[in-house]
């Protein structure tokens, strides 16, 4: 089997270890987010790919879902004592040294998606990771702060703000002269299973879908595309998704993210036990949907998410 999967950080990852426990023998590949890639001390940074790197590959820190494990932090005290910032962004010195080989990398002309590869014949992960773009795409949030109008990278609406102000609007700055990096658009058409984790609608898979021709891959796809919702009772799982979809005008909650997707995307949708009533709501917007329990608690439970995702996958296959 085949599948496709289009990836955030911290939940798409998770949901990828869940993926693989339930169907070890399949063929992964895993369009990254790049959105959130941001340039800090001369390096580039790429989160939400380095998540689901260290993840899958064993050397994620598990209490919070992103950085490297047995972290120190010796470098960024030195940054901070010489004046250099920016310090609300936690980079630890084993995570340094992956951005430094990407940043030469990337310098000595390698694409985005070969040093991609190149990081992963490290950590093994077991999917095949790439990024979305080898171009340069980064998601940039509209806010207003003190009656002044303000546009920020989203690390530091996310991070440094934590989404404690509203934002008015979210665009992937760059993503509209961006190309699928090589190899997405052939994984997309050769699915048998096309999956949206419960990764943010906005600002990961969404960002995502802003690059030219994955949308349209997508829709053409023979294969069937299944969601898992990510908010689970009218409220986000995990993060703040609730503040960039109400950026877009959607509501947070597991119908209306459907809708957001569409029936012209989404085959099917899948949404909490907790959001049972919105199942008709779903399949009025002609989008087939079933409800799970969707509660990452654990790999064994993230892996009978992924279960019924394709169980309804083959369901809508027909």
């Amino acid at each position: 089997m085949r599948i496709v999967v289009l990836a955030g950080g911290i939940g798409g990852a998770r949901f990828l270890r869940g993926l693989k426990q339930a169907v070890p023998d399949a063929e992964i590949t895993v369009v990254g987010n790049t959105g959130d890639d941001i340039h800090l001390f001369g390096l580039k940074v790429c989160p939400d790919l380095d998540t689901v790197m260290y993840t899958l590959g064993g050397g994620i820190e598990e209490s919070q879902g992103w950085g490297r494990s047995d972290e120190s932090f010796t470098v960024k005290e030195e940054l901070a004592a010489y004046g250099v910032g920016p310090e609300w962004f936690g980079l630890g010195d084993r995570d340094f040294a992956t951005h430094i080989v990407r940043t030469q990398m990337l310098g000595a002309g390698y694409p985005l998606s070969a040093v991609t590869e190149a990081l992963c014949a490290r950590w093994q992960p077991g999917v095949r990771l790439l990024p979305m773009s080898d171009d340069r795409v980064e998601t940039h949030v509209a806010i207003e702060i003190d009656g002044e109008q303000r546009a920020v990278h989203f690390q530091e609406y996310w991070v440094k703000l934590r989404a404690s102000v509203d934002a008015t609007a979210v665009v992937p700055v760059g993503a509209e002269a961006a190309k699928p990096a090589p190899g997405v658009l052939e994984a997309i058409a050769e699915a048998d299973v096309v999956l949206f984790p419960p990764s943010n609608p906005v600002v990961s898979v969404g960002t995502i879908l802003a690059v030219p021709g994955i949308r349209e891959a997508v829709a053409a796809a023979p294969a069937p595309v299944v969601g898992l919702s990510p908010i689970v009772g009218d409220a986000p799982v995990r993060g703040m998704a609730d503040k960039v979809l109400a950026a877009v005008g959607v509501e947070s909650t597991a119908a209306a993210v459907a809708r957001h997707y569409g029936s012209g995307l989404l085959d099917g949708w899948l949404v909490d036990t907790a959001d049972a009533g919105a199942v008709a709501d779903v399949e009025a917007a002609g989008i087939a949907c079933r409800a799970v329990p969707l509660m990452m608690t654990d790999v064994d439970a993230t892996a009978e998410m992924a279960r019924a995702a394709l169980a309804l996958a083959e369901e809508v296959r027909g």
